[in-house]
């Protein structure tokens, strides 16, 4: 109801005077109906234009506007239901971006409770729509209503008959409320085998994979998998399930004989003339009218599936706004590194990893200087420019900027001074403006800052092969969108950075910059190399050596820590590990130039 209250004030206020109406309504048309029954008998013995037939068509007449009302329960509960539900939809849409983006770094993100409760607040571990809690819950208030006023109607024939009756509702509503609550925080606790077959699924019909579920012919493997890992979640709310049919079937008996103990005092009363004909059919059908008060249908299984979702929003806003706290710095990190930038004895390990990725790790990155970075697969390269962005926390030593803890600086500032070229890059289905601009923070990209940074990274032609220029959309999924080829990927990823470069950035991270190049553009991104890295610092990661040899100084990772430090040419007269890697990639490179001119 919070919920509701924040999405419209004026909305909420509808839903509880509907709630009045979804409850008395109903009460209020069979009571109405039964005064035009009782009214038959004396207008057909008196005639239609008698005071009797004038009394029955005035009833008539009230019951029938009384009954239009009703019928406008439907349409208007439809109409309230859709306004407020993607009103709260929107609502907690905002609020789960806002609670996963609280916290600087990506750590969350990698945590699995934090996951489970992402999907649940999401409504997707057992596929509900929590967003339409509000309105089920006022739904089934006015049921609830419904079924107590019949109570109360049926308490002013005998006392004990309504009272009764709203016990034995209560009683049998009571294990079937258990069971249902039991049978959604079963598979509430089925989160990772449900993420996983909901995953799965999303492979049939997400781009990413098609090709390679089509080649590969993993159609059937997919759907095999997927209902495995459903099964395996879903088993125990089955079982749960099959205890609440039991216990069904037990509440049917009981209520079966509350009916017929209630139907018989009617009768009998009405065969010694104790009531009227009018009390009778008054009387009659509030018995199942009165059922409401504790009946469980499945709005009620849905209901408490979308309630569940509820504290899982909750816990994910609060938790992560106070997670993020102790990362949040005091000091401005604009214009920051002036100097240089610090690793000193820095150690992170990945939870359940076992060792440490980077032991006691000592770097530093001079203001205006260029670093290579390599080593084998696994290293912790790319582990150390999270870091570095405060994408990941230390778990021991400091990185200091300028002698400042990078702790004591706003997360968000600093990290708008690291701009960087991810390997696996992503590709915003966006326009090419938008995909280079996002530094923009919200504002329409600069023309000639987009210009530059597409001239330095080399994307300016892909650019103008653009049916719509900067405009166009990067995606085939959209009318006048087109898609890229990998290396023009790459250059707009690489215009990305740099347009950050052109705004105020201080640190340039490239991450295999040229992986989905041709020759020809690894090659002009090698000549290029020291003035798309001038006046900022800058880090290069790459297993091809042409594209770090030009650094001023290539740093070797290797067992956590920096093994090697110096010039490509210091390195080479060392002979140690670079020496040695980089002599293997050029016989290799020889051996595979001289095997094409054979084949030539």
């Amino acid at each position: 109801m919070r919920l509701l209250w924040s999405a419209g004030r004026a909305l909420s206020v509808f839903a509880v005077l509907f709630i009045f109406a979804e409850g008395a309504l109903p009460v209020v048309v069979l009571i109405a109906m039964a005064r035009v029954v009782a009214a038959i008998p004396d207008a057909v013995l008196f005639g239609i234009s008698s005071p009797s037939g004038h009394h029955m068509l005035v009833a008539l007449a009230e019951a029938g506007t009384l009954y239009a009302l009703s019928l406008m329960r439907g349409p208007f509960e439809d109409a309230l239901t859709a306004a407020a539900t993607d009103r709260i939809d929107a609502l907690m849409q905002r609020r789960l971006v806002e609670a996963v983006c609280a916290p600087a770094g990506i750590e969350h993100l990698e945590d699995e409770d934090v996951l489970d409760r992402l999907s649940s607040a999401r409504g997707e571990l057992i596929n509900n729509q929590p967003a339409g809690a509000p309105m089920a819950l006022i739904s089934l208030a006015g049921d609830r209503l419904t079924g107590i006023l019949a109570c109360v109607t049926l308490g002013v024939f005998r006392w004990w008959l309504g009272l009764g009756l709203f016990v034995v509702w209560i009683i049998v509503r009571r294990p079937l409320g258990a069971l249902v609550r039991e049978r959604v925080a079963a598979s509430r606790q089925a989160g990772v085998p449900l993420r996983r077959s909901w995953y799965l699924l999303g492979l049939a019909w997400k781009p990413p994979a098609a090709k390679e579920m089509r080649v590969f012919g993993l159609g059937d493997w997919i759907t095999e998998r997927h209902r495995e890992h459903w099964v395996a979640g879903m088993t125990p709310a089955w079982r749960t399930l099959r205890k609440l049919n039991t216990r069904v079937w037990i509440a049917g008996v009981v209520v079966l004989a509350a009916y017929a103990g209630a139907t018989a005092t009617l009768g009998w009363s009405a065969e010694h003339q104790e009531i009227s004909l009018r009390t009778l059919v008054t009387m009659l059908p509030m018995l199942p009218t009165s059922m409401s008060v504790g009946s469980i249908t499945y709005s009620n299984i849905s209901l408490e599936a979308m309630l569940t979702s509820l504290p899982d929003l909750d816990s994910l806003t609060e938790g992560l706004a106070r997670a993020s706290a102790p990362a949040a710095g005091e000091l401005p990190a604009s214009g920051l590194p002036r100097e240089v930038v610090r690793f000193e004895r820095v150690s992170f390990g990945y939870p359940g990893g076992g060792r440490d990725v980077l032991h006691e790790l000592d770097l530093e990155l001079q203001m205006g200087e260029s670093l290579g970075l390599v080593g084998v697969n696994g290293a912790g390269k790319t582990t150390l420019v999270t870091l570095l962005a405060r994408m990941r926390e230390p778990t021991a030593g400091a990185i200091t900027v300028d002698g400042v803890s990078v702790g004591r600086l706003r997360p968000r500032e600093w990290q708008r001074q690291v701009a960087v070229v991810y390997q696996d890059f992503t590709r915003f289905p966006m326009s090419a403006a938008a995909n280079v601009g996002m530094f923009a923070d919200g504002r329409p990209p600069d023309p000639e800052r987009l210009a530059r940074a597409a001239s330095r990274a080399g994307a300016t032609a892909v650019i103008e092969r653009l049916p719509r220029g900067w405009d166009t959309v990067l995606s085939p999924h959209y009318d006048g969108g087109v898609d890229l080829s990998g290396g023009g990927w790459q250059r707009i990823a690489l215009a990305r950075a740099l347009y950050a470069v052109e705004s105020g950035a201080r640190v340039l991270v490239l991450d295999e910059p040229t992986a989905q190049l041709d020759v020809r553009g690894e090659a002009a991104f090698y000549d290029q190399f020291l003035e798309l890295t001038a006046g900022v610092t800058s880090v290069v990661i790459s297993h091809r050596f042409a594209s770090v040899r030009r650094a001023h100084r290539i740093a070797v990772l290797d067992g956590g820590l920096i093994s090697e430090l110096g010039s490509h040419e210091q390195l080479l007269a060392t002979g140690g590990t670079y020496a040695e890697m980089f002599r293997a990639q050029a016989e290799r490179f020889a051996e595979n130039g001289a095997g094409e001119s054979e084949q030539s």
